[in-house]
This record gives structure tokens, C-alpha cells and sequence, in this order.
């Protein structure tokens, strides 16, 4: 399967000055290494950090991706055309023992598409006609309302009123957000692979997001690309089928890295990321928008607060998908029947700061069936001689615990 072209298409555009952080499948050992890119070179940095998980909690991170020497290394080239092919040294999704959140409703844009799809009952035949009515009443006021205030719980009243108030409306504009699981540990796809669509899905769509990487205590350290797929009919019938709607085989794809917070990029620039999505179809469809995560109705902090806490917590860390700004609704067959992916779709989600994640959908009854659990990388991880340090630093953690 090839859909990237070269390794300046997903790779960040001023990646000499970025801090990235990776994962590779090394067919030599069977298993993943934890990798940062250097120039023209792909460096291992697992004999440091065995996971992404222990790396990312490191005080020294920064000092580690600069300056530490690896126990191997490849050419950024090599692994490039690995990930393009599917085979050899191949870059995958660069997150492993993060639990994988999302939150949902965060864009005024897809907060409308959400209350058509609830209305629509998942039939896409309808939602052009709802889609009209929806825009009339709240559409424009939406974009200007601060979720959990005084203004949005008149808002709310009145829409009651009017027969149009949703539970999408609830998460989009109330207190709470929506904060849900995703995936399962380790089961996100990186650049390059497929990305699965249920083959009796008839309503769907990519879901392009900015997606935090945040540590045990809450901290974000960095920022990479996702796509969480949704099935639009299924979550239209109802948002108790969300599991269905959104947990599929290689139904959560991220990448191509995490880039880290420095002194030249931080949150505050994430902040300011325009994000870009295009579907190119064997049909000859094509697909192109772009939005801006400032465009978001709650901040990275918000988000965070509701998911991690006193409430709850990750002492592995997690990632957080920060919402889509899209819900792509040009026809793509028949007039007002709006979007759905295809067999063979290449679909590309990149920002300048990020570099690309490219991956083609299939049917998740077939894509790669997923094999490789945690069970499965501590064995390997073993297997290699790489888990003394991360054993010593487990006890001496739960020596302090104690």
C-alpha cells in the first residue's frame, strides 16, 4: 500500500527544529522501538525508555530527544519507504501505553452536525432538509457562546422551547463536555496504514483532530495528529451505540509523531494550528477543507480538568482527541445525500507544525486484525533485555506510593 509520497509529506515543515517523539516496528526484534528523528536520521531511544509512556514522563525529556545517543539508528529515508510499503523498519502510531480520551462536541461547526444526525435518526437522506432548519434557528449563535454560561443556559431555554434542544447541544454549549474512551491501549494505527470503516456503516465520515499527549499528573508535554472515525448512521440512532459508532477495528489512527513543547513551540502555538483535511477517492471524488483549532468553544485546560483529576486518573498517561472541526457534508453521489467514505479512500489530515497522517480506509472487518496487546509488548520488550530499567523505576514509584 502506498500513500505517502516522501518523507516531507508528513514529516513537520521545520522538523530540524521540532522535537519529535515515535515509535518503529523493527522486524530485526519483533516489536516496537521509542524513536526521535535527527536530521536525516531515525535514532532509538528505547534502551532510555522502553515506552513512550515512561519517555514523555521523563523531567529531562527535552535534554534525552537532543542530545542522548541511541542503542541503533536508520535513515529517516529507510524508514520513510518502509512506511510507504508496509514492510522493514516502519514508522507506527507513536503513543503505546497512553489510555486513548476524546472529547466530543467542542466546534461549533460539528455541534450542529451532531444535533442533525440526532434528529435524522442516522439517515442521511434527511439531513439536508434538517441541516437547513438546524442553521436557521442556532447555527450563528453557536459560534459565539460560551459553554456553561448565562448566556448559553437562556439559550438552551429557548431552544427547549423551539423543540431543537439535544444532548449534543448539552455537551457543546453546558458545563460538562463530553470526555469518552476511544480505543484500547495500543490499538491506534500511525501513517501509512489502513484505517477501518464497519462494512454496513452507510453514513460516515474521517473526524481530522489535534490530539494532547498529557502525563500522569495532568501536564500536556505535546501534540500530534488523529482521525476518529465515526459511523454518522450508528451515532445518529442513537448515542448509546457510541461504542459501535466509534470503537472499530483500526477505527483510531495518530501521527505521524508527537511533537513536544519547547521554547519555540508551545500549547499556546497549538493553539494557533490550522489544521487541514483532503479525501481522495478511486472514484475521482475529492474533498478539501481546512480549520483552525482557535475556532474551538473550550480550552485545552478545560478539556484536561474534566478528564484528569481527583476524579480520575492515568498513571500511564493518556491522549486526548480535542474534537473535530469537521463534518463534512458535500455530496458525494446522489443530491443531498451528503458524505460517506469509500473503499480505497486515501485520507490525509496535516498542519504545517505536524507533519501528515495519510491512511487508506478499508472495511474494519479487513484491516489487519490487531494481535499486538500490552501483554504482548512487555513480553517482547523482555524478550530484548529492555525492561530492567523500566522494572527499577516501576518499584522505586511504588516504593514511594508505599
Amino acid at each position: 500500500m502506498e500513500t505517502v509520497d516522501t518523507n516531507a509529506s508528513f514529516l513537520p515543515n521545520d522538523t530540524r527544529d521540532a522535537h519529535l517523539v515515535g515509535r518503529v516496528f523493527d522486524p530485526d526484534e519483533e516489536g516496537p522501538s521509542v524513536v526521535t528523528v535527527r536530521g536525516e536520521t531515525v535514532v532509538d531511544l528505547t534502551a532510555i525508555a522502553p515506552t513512550v509512556s515512561d519517555l514523555l514522563e521523563r523531567d529531562d525529556l527535552l535534554a534525552i530527544l537532543r542530545d542522548t545517543p541511541g542503542r541503533k539508528s536508520w535513515a529517516l529515508a529507510d524508514v520513510s519507504r518502509g512506511t510507504r510499503e508496509g514492510s522493514g523498519v516502519r514508522f507506527l502510531a507513536p503513543i503505546d501505553l497512553h489510555v486513548i480520551k476524546a472529547a466530543g462536541v467542542t466546534f461549533a461547526r460539528s455541534m450542529v452536525e451532531r444535533v442533525i444526525e440526532e434528529q435524522a435518526a442516522g439517515d442521511a437522506e434527511k439531513a439536508a432538509t434538517i441541516r437547513a432548519r438546524v442553521n436557521e434557528k442556532i447555527g450563528a449563535a453557536l459560534s459565539t457562546i460560551v459553554p456553561g454560561s448565562d448566556e448559553s443556559a437562556r439559550l438552551k431555554e429557548a431552544l427547549i422551547a423551539e423543540g431543537l434542544w439535544s444532548q449534543y447541544l448539552e455537551v457543546g454549549i453546558g458545563p460538562d463536555p463530553e470526555i469518552f474512551t476511544k480505543a484500547p491501549v495500543l490499538s491506534a494505527v500511525g501513517p501509512g496504514a489502513h484505517i477501518g470503516v464497519l462494512a454496513r456503516s452507510t453514513w460516515n465520515n474521517p473526524e481530522p483532530e489535534l490530539v494532547l499527549a498529557v502525563t500522569a499528573n495532568g501536564t500536556p508535554v505535546g501534540v500530534t495528529l488523529g482521525n476518529d472515525v465515526n459511523l454518522r448512521d450508528f451515532e445518529g440512532r442513537s448515542a448509546l451505540l457510541l461504542a459501535e459508532a466509534k470503537d472499530n477495528n483500526a477505527s483510531c489512527a495518530i501521527g505521524p509523531f508527537i511533537r513536544v513543547f519547547d521554547e519555540n513551540f508551545t500549547i499556546e502555538s497549538a493553539r494557533e494550528i490550522v489544521v487541514a483535511l483532503s479525501v481522495h477517492g478511486d472514484d475521482g471524488f475529492v474533498l478539501d477543507d481546512s480549520s483552525s483549532v482557535r475556532e474551538m468553544s473550550r480550552t485545552f485546560d478545560d478539556l484536561i480538568s474534566h478528564a484528569i483529576g481527583r476524579h480520575h486518573q492515568y498513571p500511564d498517561g493518556f491522549v486526548l482527541f480535542t474534537g473535530t472541526m469537521f463534518a463534512p457534508t458535500k455530496d458525494r453521489d446522489d443530491t443531498g445525500k451528503g458524505f460517506t467514505h469509500k473503499r480505497g479512500d486515501i485520507v490525509r489530515i496535516a498542519a504545517p507544525e505536524l507533519g501528515a497522517l495519510e491512511n487508506r480506509v478499508v472495511p474494519s472487518e479487513e484491516a489487519p486484525t490487531w494481535t499486538f496487546g500490552i501483554r504482548a509488548l512487555f513480553a517482547n520488550l523482555f524478550e530484548r533485555g529492555l525492561m530492567t530499567t523500566h522494572g527499577e523505576r516501576g518499584q522505586k514509584s511504588e516504593d514511594k506510593n508505599d
